[in-house]
């Protein structure tokens, strides 16, 4: 399917994205324009929303006009915003069920409270949100509708949300944010709110970020069953995203798993290297580790963003007239804007 979209609106998204969005916004050159301009117009809109809960003053009112922005965009009355119009009309011509951005605001909004999660499933609901909403919507973007493809999107998207929490646990303690579940920190004999009041490493902490990497690990297995329904073109590159940002989660093991007091970082030649591992690495091995059990289903707390997309029917003139063998920018727009998150959160936490 192509659409048209205005190209002002298109030059100033563009524009939007080409400071804080590199990868994505190099991986759009190489993309066909059908693909590549409604996935800018998407992005552009999940970007300004970030942006707007993460560096405004008053959190509560920025997501309250945010809710205002995306109800005026589904009734075809956007705001007089570039992003805003063209979201408008790719939810519209993409059949984008409002389930999936009003879950992004969601969790946005529970950023905005400092809510904290009692267990993992209610930190998995945080994810699904934050993470995987955004992997669902590109999704339809891309041309996948199926139920198992938009579950699997949406497994990666909690994946890589756990995999940043487990990595910034120091730099959100510091800025008044706990993620970890409250749940572990008191099996281990921790209380939530002294040990937020003087954030410090102990053995207890570094067992509480394996067993969230140990959950990461379960998801981006769950994840990686989806590739092999993929065009064959996209496979190597969707894997070696979904390597790369799982390789952060081993440079933490690599470093004790001290996310206290350091940041782990993935150099670059690591990086070259996961890379080449994974492209020249058969696709019969792109396998779950064998000591997970993986479950095809959507889990519970992405189970409504799966049906929501089974319950919006795509429209005649909206079916997509060939496969679309480019995919792998939902992934790289992911990977993208959870970067993205942790930037204007580490500002925000330094004013």
């Amino acid at each position: 399917m192509t659409i048209r979209l205005d190209p002002t609106d298109m030059a100033a998204c563009r524009s939007l994205l080409k400071g804080g969005s590199r990868t994505f916004n190099a991986a759009s050159k190489v993309l066909p324009r059908r693909v590549a301009d409604p996935a800018i117009a998407l992005y552009a809109f999940c970007r300004l929303a970030d942006d707007a809960v993460d560096l405004g003053s008053d959190r509560a009112a920025a997501v309250a006009r945010l809710r205002d922005r995306l109800d005026r965009a589904y009734r075809h009355q956007p705001m007089d915003l570039a992003a805003d119009r063209l979201f408008a009309d790719v939810v519209t011509k993409f059949c984008i069920p409002r389930e999936l951005p009003e879950a992004l605001l969601e969790g946005l909004a529970w950023d905005a409270e400092a809510r904290r999660y009692e267990a993992l499933q209610d930190l998995t609901a945080y994810a699904a949100r934050v993470a995987g909403a955004v992997g669902a919507m590109m999704t339809l973007v891309m041309g996948q509708r199926a139920p198992e493809i938009v579950a699997r999107a949406c497994d990666l998207g909690i994946a890589m949300q756990f995999t940043n929490i487990a990595r910034d646990v120091g730099e959100d303690a510091r800025a008044g944010r706990l993620y970890l579940p409250q749940l572990w920190l008191r099996e281990a004999g921790i209380d939530p709110d002294a040990w937020l009041l003087t954030p410090s490493f102990t053995p207890e902490i570094s067992a509480i970020v394996q067993r969230l990497l140990d959950a990461a690990d379960a998801f981006y297995s769950r994840a990686t069953l989806g590739i092999a329904s993929l065009p064959i073109g996209c496979r190597p590159g969707i894997y070696a995203a979904r390597a790369l940002y799982a390789e952060i989660g081993r440079e933490l093991e690599r470093s004790g798993l001290d996310s206290v007091s350091r940041r782990a970082v993935v150099s670059t030649n690591r990086k070259l290297a996961v890379l080449a591992r994974t492209l020249l690495l058969p696709q019969t091995k792109w396998a779950p580790a064998q000591n997970l059990v993986v479950h095809t289903a959507a889990v519970e707390e992405t189970r409504f963003l799966v049906e929501a997309v089974a319950a919006t029917p795509l429209r005649e003139n909206a079916k997509p007239r060939r496969p679309i063998e480019d995919r792998v920018v939902w992934v790289i727009d992911l990977f993208e804007r959870l970067e993205r998150r942790d930037q204007l959160q580490r500002t925000a936490s330094y004013r």
